[in-house]
């Protein structure tokens, strides 16, 4: 087991100790001063960006959140990864109880803090930082308890995420796999960056304890299992899960199995580096006439097909810092002069694929500048949109829930489907009740950027 840490401390922005929990009685708040010290000094050195200082026998992790330090000490040799992912779990569960973790919110509960710093960790070791089970015996209204509280099973079961007796009328899961698609084009036209940012965000209302399973159209596992997967399976890079998920199941046989938490959670993110086609493609053509005026045209294309539509897709284009009196037209859509951020913003609420749509603006350009003046620095065209029912790769998805009173075969096909198709979810609780699942695909922009101008 990694070493402990042997104190946590919450600072100022100037370094003062605003609250400490000593945990194993080996450094003092003096050990405060020296960690801003050595704080000071890296940044002083513009290439030392390490969460982690060393000085005389003791290491110092820290992050930064809003106007409050939150560093550990420890004598002892602790996993650096650990310690600093616990400080990001401390964050959360603050902001779940003081909305916004700032030195004034600290101040004002400081009696709450000690408690929870108590619970969430013991002698220097993590313990437990799920703030919904907290929140169930650490409240904030302390006097108006009646009763004294035990702490739920949960913390002190294997399952520290779900608590016990968990109850529905109306048992349903509810699956959105959300799609940021990353595309940077260059002045010829060339895709430089294209990668796809996934997450499958899950909200479950089930009674009891169930076991979900649920299936991907991996290539690992279609090639294990000896099936075909020409057009069908996709390379996964940079899955994270959420502490629900098994891992070493998933290692063996590339099955996500999980007790997952009650309500709104993320179980799995995911990045796919691949070519992908640009859904909306947008050109941009700018004339100048003898320096007093600029005529700008855009086609915006939809490169999907007809099935699907996009949504709230706005463009931003650029133009000259002193533009003045636009005219602009549209074939679709709306467009309007962003003086404040030196664009042109063209909103079309309603995009079906296949479609291309124009827009034509006129400016004048009062200021006078010399011929041989230096252009403006290109900035690219900014492109925004959702596509629901929509993914890459174009997998109908196939929906199987389990419970032990029987199979239900749910075929919850949509226009196209995801690049990371869901091949089924099993559900299996003791109680045999039937459950609803719902899926739902949303493709979005997430730096998409043309420069083409």
């Amino acid at each position: 087991m990694a070493g402990a840490v042997s104190a946590l401390f919450l600072l100022d922005i100037k370094g003062r100790v605003l609250i400490w929990r000593d945990y194993r009685g080996d450094v003092s708040a003096v050990q405060a001063e020296r960690f801003f010290t050595k704080l000071i000094e890296k940044e002083v050195d513009p290439e030392s960006h390490s969460p982690v200082a060393i000085d005389d026998g003791i290491s110092y992790m820290f992050i930064q959140h809003s106007n409050v330090f939150l560093m550990t000490a420890a004598r002892q040799n602790c996993n650096a990864a650990s310690i600093l992912l616990f400080l990001h779990r401390v964050v959360d569960v603050f902001k779940h109880y003081f909305e916004e973790l700032e030195e004034e919110s600290l101040r004002d509960n400081f009696v709450v803090v000690y408690e929870l710093l108590d619970e969430m960790m013991d002698f220097g070791y993590p313990q437990y930082t799920e703030a919904k089970i907290l929140s169930e015996f650490i409240k904030t209204d302390a006097y108006r308890m009646e009763v004294a509280q035990r702490p739920p099973m949960a913390v002190t079961n294997a399952v520290s995420w779900r608590s016990e007796g968990i109850r529905y009328k109306k048992n349903e899961v509810f699956l959105d796999v959300i799609e940021s698609v990353n595309i940077l084009v260059n002045s010829n036209g060339q895709i430089i960056r294209s990668d796809v940012v996934g997450a499958l965000k899950m909200r479950t209302y089930l009674s009891g304890m169930p076991e979900c399973k649920l299936g991907l159209n991996d290539r690992v596992l279609l090639e294990a299992q000896g099936q075909t997967t020409k057009g069908k399976a996709i390379d996964l890079d940079d899955i994270k899960f959420h502490q629900c998920v098994r891992l070493a199941r998933f290692e063996n046989d590339r099955t996500i199995s999980f007790i997952p938490p009650d309500g709104a959670f993320d179980l799995m993110t995911y990045r796919l580096s691949t070519q992908v086609k640009p859904p909306i493609w947008v050109e941009a053509q700018v004339e100048k006439h003898s320096r007093s005026r600029i005529e700008i045209t855009i086609k915006a294309r939809s490169q999907f097909k007809e099935r699907s539509t996009a949504t709230n897709v706005e463009i931003e284009l650029p133009v000259p810092s002193d533009a003045t009196n636009p005219n602009i037209r549209t074939s679709m859509g709306s467009a309007s002069y962003a003086p404040e951020n030196d664009a042109l913003v063209w909103k079309i609420k309603s995009f079906p694929g296949g479609k291309e749509y124009m827009c034509r603006a006129e400016f004048n350009l009062p200021s006078i500048t010399a011929e041989d003046a230096t252009s403006e620095k290109k900035a690219p065209i900014r492109v925004k949109f959702e596509i629901p029912y929509f993914t890459i790769s174009g997998i109908q998805v196939l929906l199987y829930l389990t419970t032990f009173s029987g199979l239900y075969n749910l075929n919850g096909s949509c226009h196209h489907a995801s690049i990371a198709q869901v091949r089924y979810l099993k559900i299996i609780e003791k109680s045999a009740y039937q459950a609803l699942p719902w899926v739902r695909y949303i493709t979005r922009a997430g730096e998409y950027e043309l420069r083409l101008i």
